[in-house]
């Protein structure tokens, strides 16, 4: 036994100090996490008084939302294609520049064209921290090792995600919205110089760069046209019209020249020949629905506290722990689960379900629904989407080339951001679209109200025709809580398009196939095949050689006029073709 000693002090001391090495390397990637989700998160309770101070209406708000998460997933497989061709830790310092001078600069927004404008730029940094994480992740740990790692995601998922919220409502109502986009400057500069100083990435073979900007315009066009099409038909225009036709058309019409595009480019932006892995098909798909899971109903639930039940931006973010601790616990507990086991399919098959059985639920809340219920709602989507959001990620880079780990990663946190894109996009046109309903059908309450209130009433109508969005906690109670009743029925109907969708999403689950997962990184991966290559070419050089050697052995018999044995006679008769 003692001989044995030293080899696995030796062995544990080797993982030490990898084990460090990588906590370093994480660090600077860790604070540029927390920079996104802190800055994001920050203004999200926020939201509901900005629009209303900017002058917008529900459809403002909807964009300003939006406006982030489109330019995030366009510009997701464009950094995740930069990242196979330049140096990523260029790329992740640069996405972080973007991202916070966007952020800073629309806390000088006038007006709701100005906010969404900067939120858009503020998307294309959004992106790239997306892409370029979870690339620089698989370059330093393992799919089977990630989960040992989760703890630390989900600690600062926990600060950004619980702590943003909270810190944006105490400063919208102790001091002025604007500074919730001020918050993440010295954030970011810390981030910057960490990652200067902690992340070395292993060095990679160079490729020539080529940019697919052809497809980046088309994919652009496509995208922006059915957003814009579903954000503004049956307000602006009727759902069959002129413009439904020019919109729906061109956008069908950018998107089969996007393939086409796809199919001839020598680096296509996002390359069309992945779709023939199943894993990454079935994972897309799943994808989808999960943005819209995740996006969707954490943007609503936001205004659905506070128009529904009368918050205040920091009464909100408290509101709504239960979906982020759900998500955290899941995805600290299942993270841990799948490095100690190896199994994933069991967990994404019952995260699949609680996506299901949350968004269900949360569409059948009221405005007086018990608050204990509403939690436990939450806190269901929330587990769904921590069991399944990171794991579809993992098994996406535990099967695709090493070589296309860039554009595979990037390609599911596309169609996960183009999910919650259009999620975002169709809920809030459903929640616009039943909120007006709703006010002309209670327009004989709402009138009786008004009057009840007196010479307070011209002011109140007034405000209520201005098409702004309302705040509602500060109307009189006598016309608070219809417009309460109002936007909890338009906010519930809303998450009811998140059902079908994750059922969806369970399906492409269940048939995902059950591969389990490498220890390798993704840079052990690219030297194994480089050894394998090398093995190979060398075997192939040796049998060219001793073919060489056979035939030149052969020739110097027939010129000796030496007679082979009838062994070396039946040989050559065997292996000759005629």
């Amino acid at each position: 036994m003692a001989s044995h000693t030293p080899a696995t002090g030796s062995v544990a001391t080797t993982e030490q100090r990898q084990h460090r090495r990588v906590l370093q390397a994480l660090s600077g990637l860790l604070l540029g996490m927390f920079v996104s989700m802190l800055a994001s998160t920050v203004v999200s309770t926020s939201l509901p008084v900005i629009v209303h101070d900017l002058g917008g209406n529900q459809a403002a708000f909807t964009w300003v939302v939006t406006a982030t998460l489109l330019t995030t997933a366009i510009s997701t497989p464009i950094w995740g294609k930069l990242a196979d061709l330049f140096n990523r830790k260029l790329l992740i310092q640069l996405a972080i520049v973007i991202f916070v001078l966007a952020t800073a600069a629309a806390g000088f927004s006038q007006d709701p064209g100005m906010m969404i404008a900067f939120r858009a730029v503020q998307g294309v940094g959004a992106g790239g921290l997306a892409a370029l994480s979870q690339v620089i992740m698989a370059d330093i740990i393992s799919p089977r090792e990630r989960g040992r790692y989760m703890g630390l995601f989900g600690a600062v998922m926990a600060l950004a995600t619980v702590g943003g919220p909270l810190l944006g409502g105490f400063i919208t109502d102790s001091l002025d919205w604007r500074w919730n986009f001020y918050i993440a400057i010295p954030f970011a500069i810390a981030a910057l110089v960490l990652l200067q100083r902690t992340l070395h990435l292993p060095a990679r073979p160079k490729t020539k760069a080529r940019i697919d900007y052809v497809g980046i315009v088309l994919l652009s066009t496509a995208v922006s046209l059915v957003l814009i099409w579903v954000t503004n038909a049956g307000k602006d225009y009727d759902w069959w019209s002129t413009q439904t036709i020019l919109m729906v058309g061109g956008a069908l019409l950018a998107a089969v020249l996007f393939v086409v595009v796809e199919l001839r480019s020598k680096e296509p932006l996002i390359p069309l020949t992945m779709f023939r892995d199943r894993t990454f098909t079935l994972a897309v798909l799943a994808s989808i629905s999960i943005g819209i899971a995740m996006f969707g109903t954490s943007v609503f639930l936001s205004q659905y506290m506070q128009m529904a039940r009368g918050a205040t931006p920091t009464e909100a973010g408290l509101m709504t722990i239960p979906m982020i601790g759900g998500l955290l616990i899941a995805s600290i507990v299942i993270g841990g689960l799948v490095t100690r086991h190896g199994h994933w399919k069991p967990y994404l098959i019952v995260g699949g379900v609680l996506l299901i059985a949350g968004s269900y639920l949360l569409s059948t809340i009221h405005y007086d629904t018990n608050f204990v219920l509403v939690s436990v709602f939450m806190f269901l989507l929330g587990a769904g989407v921590g069991m399944t959001m990171q794991n579809l990620v993992l098994i996406v880079q535990n099967t695709a080339r090493p070589s296309e780990i860039g554009v595979a990663s990037s390609g599911v946190t596309f169609f996960r951001s183009l999910g919650g894109t259009v999620g975002v996009s169709v809920m809030g046109a459903a929640l616009a679209g039943s909120a007006t309903d709703l006010v002309a059908e209670r327009k004989a309450d709402i009138g009786a109200a008004i009057m009840s209130l007196g010479d307070k009433g011209a002011a109140v109508a007034e405000q209520l025709q201005s098409g702004a969005i309302p705040n509602v906690a500060q109307l009189p109670e006598a016309v608070r809580v219809i417009f309460e009743d109002i936007y909890a029925q338009a906010i519930a109907h809303s998450f009811l398009i998140a059902v079908p969708l994750a059922v969806v999403s369970l399906i492409a689950i269940v048939f995902l196939p059950n591969k389990p997962l490498t220890r390798m990184t993704t840079s052990e991966r690219i030297t194994a095949s480089e050894a394998d290559l090398a093995t190979v070419s060398t075997a192939e050089g040796m049998d060219a050689l001793v073919s060489a050697g056979a035939t030149t052995d052969a020739a110097s018999r027939g010129a000796s006029g030496t007679a082979g044995t009838p062994d070396d006679a039946a040989g050559e008769a065997s292996a000759d073709p005629r």
